[in-house]
Protein backbone atom coordinates (compact mmCIF):
# COMPACT_ATOMS: atom_id res chain seq x y z
CA UNK A 1 0.00 0.00 0.00
CA UNK A 2 1.22 3.43 -0.87
CA UNK A 3 0.18 6.87 -2.03
CA UNK A 4 0.03 8.10 -5.60
CA UNK A 5 -0.24 11.51 -7.26
CA UNK A 6 0.20 12.86 -10.72
CA UNK A 7 -0.54 15.39 -13.42
CA UNK A 8 -1.62 14.65 -16.98
CA UNK A 9 -1.63 16.98 -19.98
CA UNK A 10 1.39 19.01 -18.86
CA UNK A 11 4.74 18.24 -17.18
CA UNK A 12 4.64 19.29 -13.53
CA UNK A 13 7.49 17.74 -11.57
CA UNK A 14 7.57 20.36 -8.83
CA UNK A 15 3.80 20.25 -8.34
CA UNK A 16 3.84 16.45 -8.03
CA UNK A 17 6.76 16.58 -5.59
CA UNK A 18 4.67 18.88 -3.39
CA UNK A 19 1.63 16.61 -3.70
CA UNK A 20 3.66 13.56 -2.72
CA UNK A 21 5.16 15.41 0.24
CA UNK A 22 1.64 16.12 1.52
CA UNK A 23 0.83 12.40 1.60
CA UNK A 24 4.28 11.11 2.57
CA UNK A 25 2.75 9.49 5.69
CA UNK A 26 1.21 6.89 3.37
CA UNK A 27 4.63 5.60 2.31
CA UNK A 28 7.59 6.05 4.63
CA UNK A 29 9.79 3.59 2.69
CA UNK A 30 10.57 5.73 -0.34
CA UNK A 31 9.36 8.46 -2.70
CA UNK A 32 9.61 8.78 -6.44
CA UNK A 33 8.65 11.22 -9.21
CA UNK A 34 8.82 10.33 -12.90
CA UNK A 35 8.42 12.50 -15.99
CA UNK A 36 6.33 10.77 -18.64
CA UNK A 37 5.21 11.69 -22.14
CA UNK A 38 1.91 13.21 -20.99
CA UNK A 39 2.95 14.69 -17.65
CA UNK A 40 4.34 13.48 -14.30
CA UNK A 41 3.72 10.51 -11.98
CA UNK A 42 4.50 10.45 -8.26
CA UNK A 43 4.57 7.73 -5.63
CA UNK A 44 5.27 7.33 -1.93
CA UNK A 45 5.90 3.72 -0.91
CA UNK A 46 4.94 1.46 1.96
CA UNK A 47 6.93 -1.67 1.12
CA UNK A 48 4.83 -4.81 1.64
CA UNK A 49 5.85 -7.09 -1.26
CA UNK A 50 9.41 -7.30 -2.56
CA UNK A 51 10.72 -4.87 0.02
CA UNK A 52 14.11 -4.43 -1.69
CA UNK A 53 12.68 -4.12 -5.22
CA UNK A 54 9.32 -2.83 -6.39
CA UNK A 55 10.17 0.87 -6.29
CA UNK A 56 7.74 3.23 -8.04
CA UNK A 57 6.77 4.86 -10.29
CA UNK A 58 7.73 1.88 -12.43
CA UNK A 59 8.16 1.77 -16.20
CA UNK A 60 8.80 -0.66 -19.02
CA UNK A 61 9.45 0.66 -22.52
CA UNK A 62 6.48 2.97 -23.35
CA UNK A 63 4.44 2.06 -20.24
CA UNK A 64 4.65 3.74 -16.82
CA UNK A 65 2.59 3.16 -13.66
CA UNK A 66 1.96 4.57 -10.19
CA UNK A 67 0.09 1.92 -8.18
CA UNK A 68 -1.50 1.89 -4.71
CA UNK A 69 -2.86 -1.31 -3.20
CA UNK A 70 -2.36 -5.05 -3.37
CA UNK A 71 -3.16 -7.57 -6.12
CA UNK A 72 -3.55 -10.85 -4.27
CA UNK A 73 -3.64 -13.02 -7.39
CA UNK A 74 -0.67 -11.46 -9.19
CA UNK A 75 1.32 -14.70 -9.23
CA UNK A 76 -1.61 -16.57 -10.75
CA UNK A 77 -2.07 -13.82 -13.36
CA UNK A 78 1.59 -14.06 -14.30
CA UNK A 79 1.38 -17.84 -14.73
CA UNK A 80 -1.87 -17.71 -16.69
CA UNK A 81 -1.45 -14.69 -18.95
CA UNK A 82 2.27 -13.90 -18.96
CA UNK A 83 4.03 -17.27 -19.22
CA UNK A 84 7.73 -17.00 -19.82
CA UNK A 85 7.87 -13.35 -18.75
CA UNK A 86 11.20 -12.53 -17.16
CA UNK A 87 10.58 -10.04 -14.36
CA UNK A 88 13.09 -7.84 -12.59
CA UNK A 89 11.16 -7.75 -9.28
CA UNK A 90 8.77 -9.91 -7.31
CA UNK A 91 6.12 -7.20 -7.00
CA UNK A 92 2.51 -7.12 -8.15
CA UNK A 93 3.15 -3.75 -9.81
CA UNK A 94 5.48 -5.19 -12.43
CA UNK A 95 2.90 -7.87 -13.30
CA UNK A 96 0.27 -5.11 -13.65
CA UNK A 97 2.40 -3.22 -16.19
CA UNK A 98 2.74 -6.25 -18.45
CA UNK A 99 -0.87 -7.28 -17.96
CA UNK A 100 -2.01 -3.83 -19.10
CA UNK A 101 0.31 -3.96 -22.11
CA UNK A 102 -1.30 -7.28 -23.07
CA UNK A 103 -4.96 -6.58 -22.24
CA UNK A 104 -5.42 -2.83 -21.99
CA UNK A 105 -8.31 -1.62 -19.77
CA UNK A 106 -9.76 -5.15 -19.59
CA UNK A 107 -6.96 -6.07 -17.19
CA UNK A 108 -8.96 -4.67 -14.25
CA UNK A 109 -11.54 -7.44 -14.67
CA UNK A 110 -8.83 -9.96 -13.78
CA UNK A 111 -7.45 -8.21 -10.68
CA UNK A 112 -8.33 -9.67 -7.28
CA UNK A 113 -7.43 -7.08 -4.71
CA UNK A 114 -7.68 -3.47 -3.61
CA UNK A 115 -6.21 -0.83 -5.84
CA UNK A 116 -6.07 2.63 -7.35
CA UNK A 117 -3.56 3.27 -10.09
CA UNK A 118 -2.57 5.43 -13.04
CA UNK A 119 -0.91 4.19 -16.22
CA UNK A 120 0.52 5.91 -19.25
CA UNK A 121 0.88 3.63 -22.27
CA UNK A 122 1.98 4.77 -25.71
CA UNK A 123 0.94 8.36 -24.97
CA UNK A 124 -2.53 7.44 -23.62
CA UNK A 125 -3.53 7.64 -19.96
CA UNK A 126 -5.59 5.31 -17.80
CA UNK A 127 -6.84 5.37 -14.20
CA UNK A 128 -8.78 2.73 -12.27
CA UNK A 129 -10.15 2.06 -8.80
CA UNK A 130 -11.09 -1.26 -7.18
CA UNK A 131 -14.70 -2.54 -7.22
CA UNK A 132 -15.82 -1.25 -3.79
CA UNK A 133 -13.43 1.66 -3.35
CA UNK A 134 -11.22 0.16 -0.66
CA UNK A 135 -8.33 2.24 -1.97
CA UNK A 136 -8.97 5.98 -2.39
CA UNK A 137 -8.55 8.13 -5.48
CA UNK A 138 -9.46 11.76 -6.16
CA UNK A 139 -9.06 14.04 -9.14
CA UNK A 140 -9.66 17.54 -10.43
CA UNK A 141 -8.62 20.10 -13.04
CA UNK A 142 -6.43 23.12 -12.52
CA UNK A 143 -8.12 26.53 -12.48
CA UNK A 144 -7.04 27.20 -16.09
CA UNK A 145 -8.33 23.78 -17.18
CA UNK A 146 -4.98 22.78 -18.68
CA UNK A 147 -4.01 20.11 -16.18
CA UNK A 148 -5.72 16.93 -14.95
CA UNK A 149 -4.51 16.06 -11.44
CA UNK A 150 -5.12 12.98 -9.29
CA UNK A 151 -4.02 11.71 -5.87
CA UNK A 152 -4.76 9.24 -3.09
CA UNK A 153 -5.91 11.93 -0.67
CA UNK A 154 -7.65 15.28 -0.83
CA UNK A 155 -4.79 17.05 0.94
CA UNK A 156 -2.49 16.33 -2.01
CA UNK A 157 -4.84 18.11 -4.42
CA UNK A 158 -5.87 20.99 -2.13
CA UNK A 159 -4.73 24.28 -3.62
CA UNK A 160 -3.86 22.75 -6.99
CA UNK A 161 -7.38 22.28 -8.40
CA UNK A 162 -10.55 24.32 -8.42
CA UNK A 163 -12.81 21.53 -7.18
CA UNK A 164 -11.99 18.00 -6.01
CA UNK A 165 -14.02 14.96 -7.06
CA UNK A 166 -13.90 11.38 -5.86
CA UNK A 167 -12.94 8.86 -8.54
CA UNK A 168 -15.88 6.40 -8.49
CA UNK A 169 -15.34 2.88 -7.20
CA UNK A 170 -15.56 0.09 -9.78
CA UNK A 171 -14.72 2.43 -12.67
CA UNK A 172 -11.87 3.11 -15.03
CA UNK A 173 -11.08 6.13 -17.17
CA UNK A 174 -9.14 6.10 -20.45
CA UNK A 175 -8.04 9.27 -22.23
CA UNK A 176 -9.42 7.93 -25.53
CA UNK A 177 -12.31 5.70 -24.47
CA UNK A 178 -13.63 7.81 -21.58
CA UNK A 179 -15.36 6.47 -18.46
CA UNK A 180 -16.43 2.86 -17.96
CA UNK A 181 -18.13 1.12 -15.03
CA UNK A 182 -16.63 -2.35 -14.89
CA UNK A 183 -18.16 -3.55 -11.58
CA UNK A 184 -21.81 -3.59 -10.52
CA UNK A 185 -22.46 -5.33 -7.18
CA UNK A 186 -25.97 -6.39 -8.12
CA UNK A 187 -24.68 -8.19 -11.22
CA UNK A 188 -22.22 -10.32 -9.20
CA UNK A 189 -24.75 -11.76 -6.76
CA UNK A 190 -25.16 -15.53 -7.05
CA UNK A 191 -28.51 -16.56 -5.46
CA UNK A 192 -27.94 -19.38 -2.99
CA UNK A 193 -30.24 -22.29 -3.78
CA UNK A 194 -29.37 -24.61 -0.90
CA UNK A 195 -30.82 -25.02 2.59
CA UNK A 196 -29.87 -22.69 5.44
CA UNK A 197 -27.70 -25.30 7.18
CA UNK A 198 -25.82 -25.81 3.92
CA UNK A 199 -24.84 -22.13 3.86
CA UNK A 200 -22.95 -22.30 7.16
CA UNK A 201 -19.85 -24.24 6.00
CA UNK A 202 -19.71 -22.17 2.82
CA UNK A 203 -19.69 -18.95 4.81
CA UNK A 204 -16.71 -20.26 6.76
CA UNK A 205 -14.80 -21.49 3.72
CA UNK A 206 -15.43 -18.28 1.76
CA UNK A 207 -14.19 -16.11 4.62
CA UNK A 208 -11.26 -18.43 5.27
CA UNK A 209 -10.14 -18.02 1.66
CA UNK A 210 -10.54 -14.25 1.93
CA UNK A 211 -8.43 -14.07 5.09
CA UNK A 212 -5.74 -16.43 3.86
CA UNK A 213 -5.09 -14.49 0.67
CA UNK A 214 -4.74 -11.29 2.73
CA UNK A 215 -1.90 -12.79 4.74
CA UNK A 216 0.25 -12.37 1.61
CA UNK A 217 3.15 -10.10 2.62
CA UNK A 218 6.91 -9.96 3.03
CA UNK A 219 6.45 -8.06 6.31
CA UNK A 220 4.63 -8.82 9.62
CA UNK A 221 0.81 -8.98 9.54
CA UNK A 222 -1.47 -8.37 12.55
CA UNK A 223 -5.18 -8.06 13.35
CA UNK A 224 -7.46 -5.43 14.82
CA UNK A 225 -9.23 -7.23 17.68
CA UNK A 226 -12.07 -5.37 19.37
CA UNK A 227 -13.53 -8.53 20.86
CA UNK A 228 -16.63 -8.16 18.71
CA UNK A 229 -17.87 -10.90 16.41
CA UNK A 230 -16.37 -9.58 13.16
CA UNK A 231 -12.81 -8.93 14.33
CA UNK A 232 -12.86 -12.18 16.34
CA UNK A 233 -13.76 -14.17 13.21
CA UNK A 234 -10.95 -12.56 11.23
CA UNK A 235 -8.51 -13.16 14.09
CA UNK A 236 -9.52 -16.81 14.47
CA UNK A 237 -9.04 -17.49 10.75
CA UNK A 238 -5.75 -15.60 10.57
CA UNK A 239 -4.48 -17.48 13.63
CA UNK A 240 -4.93 -20.77 11.73
CA UNK A 241 -2.14 -19.72 9.37
CA UNK A 242 -0.01 -17.48 11.61
CA UNK A 243 2.07 -18.88 14.46
CA UNK A 244 2.81 -15.64 16.29
CA UNK A 245 -0.16 -13.46 15.38
CA UNK A 246 -0.13 -9.95 16.84
CA UNK A 247 -3.52 -8.56 17.89
CA UNK A 248 -4.37 -5.00 18.90
CA UNK A 249 -7.12 -3.39 20.98
CA UNK A 250 -7.76 0.13 22.29
CA UNK A 251 -10.27 1.88 24.50
CA UNK A 252 -10.81 4.09 27.51
CA UNK A 253 -10.32 2.66 30.99
CA UNK A 254 -12.90 -0.08 31.61
CA UNK A 255 -14.22 -0.16 28.03
CA UNK A 256 -15.91 -3.44 27.00
CA UNK A 257 -13.72 -3.78 23.91
CA UNK A 258 -10.56 -4.01 25.99
CA UNK A 259 -11.93 -6.83 28.15
CA UNK A 260 -13.52 -8.77 25.27
CA UNK A 261 -10.32 -8.51 23.24
CA UNK A 262 -8.31 -9.93 26.15
CA UNK A 263 -10.69 -12.88 26.32
CA UNK A 264 -10.33 -13.57 22.59
CA UNK A 265 -6.57 -13.20 22.73
CA UNK A 266 -6.35 -15.78 25.50
CA UNK A 267 -8.69 -18.08 23.57
CA UNK A 268 -6.60 -17.89 20.39
CA UNK A 269 -3.19 -17.41 22.00
CA UNK A 270 -2.26 -14.24 20.11
CA UNK A 271 0.55 -11.83 20.93
CA UNK A 272 -1.73 -9.15 22.29
CA UNK A 273 -1.18 -5.39 22.61
CA UNK A 274 -3.54 -2.80 24.06
CA UNK A 275 -3.60 0.93 24.57
CA UNK A 276 -5.83 2.75 27.05
CA UNK A 277 -6.46 6.39 26.19
CA UNK A 278 -8.04 9.21 28.15
CA UNK A 279 -10.61 11.87 27.35
CA UNK A 280 -7.77 14.37 27.12
CA UNK A 281 -5.98 12.13 24.63
CA UNK A 282 -9.09 12.20 22.41
CA UNK A 283 -9.43 15.97 22.59
CA UNK A 284 -5.77 16.45 21.68
CA UNK A 285 -5.91 13.94 18.83
CA UNK A 286 -9.13 15.25 17.27
CA UNK A 287 -7.61 17.91 14.96
CA UNK A 288 -5.12 15.39 13.60
CA UNK A 289 -7.83 12.75 13.21
CA UNK A 290 -9.95 15.18 11.18
CA UNK A 291 -6.98 16.31 9.07
CA UNK A 292 -6.28 12.74 8.03
CA UNK A 293 -9.92 11.61 7.82
CA UNK A 294 -10.96 14.42 5.44
CA UNK A 295 -14.58 14.18 6.58
CA UNK A 296 -16.79 15.67 9.29
CA UNK A 297 -19.48 12.97 9.23
CA UNK A 298 -20.20 12.40 12.96
CA UNK A 299 -20.43 8.60 12.90
CA UNK A 300 -17.22 8.43 10.90
CA UNK A 301 -15.34 10.77 13.22
CA UNK A 302 -16.49 8.93 16.33
CA UNK A 303 -15.20 5.60 15.03
CA UNK A 304 -12.07 7.22 13.58
CA UNK A 305 -10.80 8.25 17.00
CA UNK A 306 -10.25 4.71 18.37
CA UNK A 307 -9.11 3.64 14.88
CA UNK A 308 -6.45 6.35 15.05
CA UNK A 309 -5.08 5.14 18.37
CA UNK A 310 -5.22 1.50 17.22
CA UNK A 311 -3.31 2.27 14.01
CA UNK A 312 -0.67 4.13 15.99
CA UNK A 313 -0.26 1.15 18.32
CA UNK A 314 -0.22 -1.45 15.53
CA UNK A 315 2.30 0.47 13.41
CA UNK A 316 4.86 -0.01 16.16
CA UNK A 317 4.76 -3.78 15.62
CA UNK A 318 3.48 -4.64 12.10
CA UNK A 319 3.04 -3.12 8.65
CA UNK A 320 -0.23 -4.82 7.71
CA UNK A 321 -3.41 -5.24 9.73
CA UNK A 322 -6.60 -7.19 9.00
CA UNK A 323 -9.92 -5.74 10.15
CA UNK A 324 -13.57 -6.82 10.36
CA UNK A 325 -14.79 -3.98 8.14
CA UNK A 326 -17.79 -4.82 5.94
CA UNK A 327 -19.39 -7.63 7.94
CA UNK A 328 -22.25 -5.42 9.16
CA UNK A 329 -23.15 -4.42 5.61
CA UNK A 330 -23.18 -7.88 4.02
CA UNK A 331 -24.49 -9.91 7.00
CA UNK A 332 -27.05 -7.40 8.38
CA UNK A 333 -25.22 -6.31 11.51
CA UNK A 334 -26.73 -2.89 12.15
CA UNK A 335 -29.63 -2.68 14.60
CA UNK A 336 -31.74 -0.51 12.31
CA UNK A 337 -31.81 -3.23 9.64
CA UNK A 338 -34.14 -5.28 11.85
CA UNK A 339 -36.88 -2.76 11.03
CA UNK A 340 -37.03 -4.04 7.43
CA UNK A 341 -39.73 -6.68 7.45
CA UNK A 342 -39.57 -7.30 3.71
CA UNK A 343 -36.58 -9.43 2.62
CA UNK A 344 -36.42 -7.48 -0.64
CA UNK A 345 -36.24 -4.16 1.18
CA UNK A 346 -33.60 -5.52 3.55
CA UNK A 347 -31.58 -6.78 0.60
CA UNK A 348 -31.86 -3.43 -1.14
CA UNK A 349 -30.64 -1.59 1.94
CA UNK A 350 -27.66 -3.91 2.41
CA UNK A 351 -26.66 -3.38 -1.21
CA UNK A 352 -27.03 0.37 -0.77
CA UNK A 353 -24.84 0.62 2.34
CA UNK A 354 -22.21 -1.69 0.82
CA UNK A 355 -22.03 0.49 -2.27
CA UNK A 356 -21.72 3.55 0.00
CA UNK A 357 -18.67 2.28 1.91
CA UNK A 358 -16.17 3.99 -0.40
CA UNK A 359 -16.53 7.41 1.24
CA UNK A 360 -17.66 6.35 4.70
CA UNK A 361 -16.22 3.37 6.62
CA UNK A 362 -13.61 2.47 4.00
CA UNK A 363 -12.42 6.07 3.93
CA UNK A 364 -11.99 5.96 7.69
CA UNK A 365 -10.21 2.58 7.60
CA UNK A 366 -7.78 3.78 4.94
CA UNK A 367 -7.01 7.21 6.35
CA UNK A 368 -6.51 6.21 9.97
CA UNK A 369 -4.21 3.31 9.11
CA UNK A 370 -2.24 5.23 6.49
CA UNK A 371 -1.73 8.14 8.86
CA UNK A 372 0.85 5.83 10.44
CA UNK A 373 2.10 4.01 7.34
CA UNK A 374 -0.01 0.93 8.11
CA UNK A 375 -1.87 -1.12 5.49
CA UNK A 376 -5.44 -2.15 6.42
CA UNK A 377 -6.96 -5.17 4.64
CA UNK A 378 -10.65 -6.05 4.76
CA UNK A 379 -11.41 -9.77 4.19
CA UNK A 380 -15.20 -9.49 4.50
CA UNK A 381 -15.15 -7.19 1.44
CA UNK A 382 -13.36 -9.68 -0.78
CA UNK A 383 -15.46 -9.63 -3.98
CA UNK A 384 -16.19 -13.36 -3.68
CA UNK A 385 -17.19 -12.92 -0.04
CA UNK A 386 -19.54 -10.07 -0.93
CA UNK A 387 -21.20 -11.79 -3.88
CA UNK A 388 -21.70 -15.00 -1.89
CA UNK A 389 -23.06 -13.22 1.21
CA UNK A 390 -25.45 -11.12 -0.87
CA UNK A 391 -26.73 -14.30 -2.53
CA UNK A 392 -27.91 -15.71 0.81
CA UNK A 393 -31.61 -14.95 1.46
CA UNK A 394 -31.68 -11.70 3.40
CA UNK A 395 -34.12 -12.89 6.07
CA UNK A 396 -31.78 -15.75 7.08
CA UNK A 397 -29.25 -13.17 8.29
CA UNK A 398 -31.59 -11.93 11.02
CA UNK A 399 -33.80 -15.00 11.60
CA UNK A 400 -37.28 -14.68 13.03
CA UNK A 401 -35.93 -13.11 16.25
CA UNK A 402 -34.36 -10.29 14.21
CA UNK A 403 -30.90 -10.83 15.72
CA UNK A 404 -28.20 -8.93 13.79
CA UNK A 405 -25.79 -11.24 11.93
CA UNK A 406 -27.65 -14.31 13.22
CA UNK A 407 -26.40 -16.56 10.42
CA UNK A 408 -22.82 -15.34 10.75
CA UNK A 409 -22.95 -16.03 14.50
CA UNK A 410 -24.24 -19.51 13.82
CA UNK A 411 -21.46 -20.16 11.32
CA UNK A 412 -18.68 -19.55 13.87
CA UNK A 413 -20.42 -20.71 17.06
CA UNK A 414 -18.05 -23.66 17.44
CA UNK A 415 -14.91 -21.56 16.90
CA UNK A 416 -15.41 -18.70 19.35
CA UNK A 417 -16.35 -18.36 23.04
CA UNK A 418 -20.11 -18.21 23.58
CA UNK A 419 -19.85 -14.73 25.11
CA UNK A 420 -18.20 -13.42 21.93
CA UNK A 421 -20.65 -15.17 19.58
CA UNK A 422 -23.61 -13.67 21.44
CA UNK A 423 -22.05 -10.30 22.22
CA UNK A 424 -24.45 -7.53 21.07
CA UNK A 425 -23.32 -5.33 18.22
CA UNK A 426 -21.56 -2.19 19.45
CA UNK A 427 -20.10 0.48 17.21
CA UNK A 428 -16.33 0.60 17.55
CA UNK A 429 -16.54 4.08 19.06
CA UNK A 430 -19.08 2.92 21.65
CA UNK A 431 -17.30 -0.32 22.50
CA UNK A 432 -14.02 1.54 22.85
CA UNK A 433 -15.74 4.11 25.06
CA UNK A 434 -15.46 7.32 23.05
CA UNK A 435 -18.82 7.89 21.38
CA UNK A 436 -20.43 10.57 23.53
CA UNK A 437 -17.61 12.52 25.11
CA UNK A 438 -16.72 14.96 22.33
CA UNK A 439 -20.30 15.10 21.01
CA UNK A 440 -21.39 16.59 24.32
CA UNK A 441 -18.83 19.38 24.00
CA UNK A 442 -20.08 20.17 20.49
CA UNK A 443 -23.66 20.59 21.65
CA UNK A 444 -22.56 22.94 24.43
CA UNK A 445 -20.40 25.15 22.18
CA UNK A 446 -22.76 25.69 19.23
CA UNK A 447 -26.02 27.61 19.56
CA UNK A 448 -29.27 26.62 17.84
CA UNK A 449 -29.11 29.80 15.76
CA UNK A 450 -25.58 29.07 14.56
CA UNK A 451 -26.54 25.56 13.53
CA UNK A 452 -29.70 26.65 11.71
CA UNK A 453 -27.79 29.30 9.75
CA UNK A 454 -25.01 26.92 8.71
CA UNK A 455 -27.43 24.11 7.86
CA UNK A 456 -29.27 26.47 5.51
CA UNK A 457 -25.99 27.49 3.84
CA UNK A 458 -24.89 23.90 3.34
CA UNK A 459 -28.20 23.02 1.75
CA UNK A 460 -28.26 26.06 -0.51
CA UNK A 461 -24.62 26.02 -1.65
CA UNK A 462 -23.88 22.29 -1.68
CA UNK A 463 -27.20 20.46 -1.43
CA UNK A 464 -25.76 18.78 1.66
CA UNK A 465 -27.76 18.03 4.79
CA UNK A 466 -25.76 19.03 7.86
CA UNK A 467 -26.66 16.31 10.35
CA UNK A 468 -26.31 18.02 13.72
CA UNK A 469 -24.21 20.30 15.91
CA UNK A 470 -21.58 17.62 16.27
CA UNK A 471 -21.05 17.61 12.49
CA UNK A 472 -20.74 21.40 12.47
CA UNK A 473 -18.21 21.25 15.30
CA UNK A 474 -16.03 18.84 13.32
CA UNK A 475 -16.52 20.84 10.11
CA UNK A 476 -15.15 23.99 11.71
CA UNK A 477 -11.97 22.22 12.80
CA UNK A 478 -11.59 20.60 9.37
CA UNK A 479 -12.21 23.93 7.64
CA UNK A 480 -8.92 25.20 9.07
CA UNK A 481 -7.17 22.91 6.57
CA UNK A 482 -9.65 22.47 3.71
CA UNK A 483 -11.90 24.81 1.74
CA UNK A 484 -15.48 23.78 1.05
CA UNK A 485 -14.65 23.13 -2.62
CA UNK A 486 -12.16 20.48 -1.58
CA UNK A 487 -14.27 18.61 0.98
CA UNK A 488 -18.02 19.00 0.33
CA UNK A 489 -18.12 17.35 -3.14
CA UNK A 490 -16.59 14.17 -1.71
CA UNK A 491 -18.51 13.91 1.57
CA UNK A 492 -20.24 10.68 2.47
CA UNK A 493 -23.14 10.48 4.91
CA UNK A 494 -23.42 7.57 7.30
CA UNK A 495 -26.89 6.09 7.74
CA UNK A 496 -27.07 6.57 11.49
CA UNK A 497 -25.13 7.13 14.68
Amino acid sequence: MCGIAGVFQEPASQTVKTMIKNISHRGPDGHGVMSIQTGTLGHTRLAILDVEGGHQPMDYQDTSVAFNGEIYNYKELKRKYLPGLRVKTHSDTEVLIHLYRKMGPDCVNHLDGMFAFAIEHNGETFLARDPLGIKPLYYGKSADGKRFLFASEIKALAGHVKRIKEFPAGHWYHSTHGWHKYYQLEETIRPFDGAENEAVPLIKSTLRDAVYKRLLADVPVGVSLSGGLDSSIVTALAREETEHLHSFAVGVEGSPDIEAAKQMSRHLDTVHHEYVYSTQDMVEALPNVLYHLESFDPALVRSAIPNYFLAKLASEHVKVILTGEGADEIYAGYDYLARYESPDELQGEMIHITNALHNTNLQRADRMSMAFGLEARVPFLDVNSVSFAMGIPADWKLHEKRVPKALLRQSFASDLPEEIVNRPKAKFSKGAGSSELIAKEAVEKITDQEFASEAERFKKDWDYKLQNKEALYYYRILNEHYDDEWILPTMGNSRSL
